[in-house]
């Protein structure tokens, strides 16, 4: 199960990290165990990576503490996707405004990734990103790609990203990973379960290395 609490965008540093605070977990996330869940992730990029690796970490051992069997954050999954296609350059299409634009980039340099290219999308209000159609996303994607990129991050899962990932990955040649995608992934990883779907270089690339074990 997945606790859910995207925000993007204006002025939002305030806010993401009041998100970003452990103890705002508590209650959802002793819901979700009551309800049985094996799992839980906490789906929004920014509120986990607003404090570094480090408060990512805290969130994830918050979650435990408050009941929690396995636990992650959209952030700690996207870089564990990133390795498991073994992406260290970087291009990446975000919708923060700065200064938590900047702090997603100094937690992806803090896991060792080498940035290339980092496009943020114009919006001016928060639910602008609501408004986004897919092909918005799609050309944002292929404008902020660089040649010396090894794969792509799109950051934020409020995006509409999912459908186009195989479109994208096509395009450009190369692994697109996003943020809804990367916390699928992971989360039901940590119960045992593959991640299925259609033509995506994350998914296939696990699929492959499983089978030759």
């Amino acid at each position: 199960m997945t606790y859910t609490e995207d925000v993007p965008y204006r002025d939002n540093l305030e806010l993401v990290s009041r998100l970003g605070r452990a103890d705002v977990l508590a209650e959802p996330i002793r819901e979700l165990v009551q309800r049985g869940a094996e799992a839980v992730a906490y789906l929004c990029t920014a509120c986990s990576f607003v404090d570094g690796v480090a408060g990512e970490r805290a969130l994830c051992e918050a979650m435990r503490y408050y009941g929690a069997r396995q636990a992650l954050t959209t952030s700690g999954a996207a870089v564990d996707a990133l390795g498991a296609v073994e992406a260290r350059r970087l291009a990446v299409v975000h919708p923060y405004q700065d200064p938590v634009g900047g702090l997603l980039a100094a937690y992806l340099r803090d896991w060792g990734f080498y940035i290339v290219n980092f496009t943020a999308l114009a919006l001016d209000a928060v639910e602008d990103v609501y408004a986004l159609e897919e092909e918005q996303v799609v050309e944002a994607v292929v404008g902020g790609d660089h040649p010396e990129a090894e794969a792509v991050f799109i950051s934020c899962t409020a995006l509409p990203t999912y459908d186009a990932l195989p479109r994208l990955e096509r395009r450009l040649g190369k692994p697109v990973i996003s943020a809804n995608q990367a916390t699928a992934w992971a989360l039901l990883g940590t119960v045992g379960e593959r991640a299925h779907g259609p033509r995506q270089r994350l998914l296939e690339r696990v699929a492959r290395r499983d089978r030759a074990r």
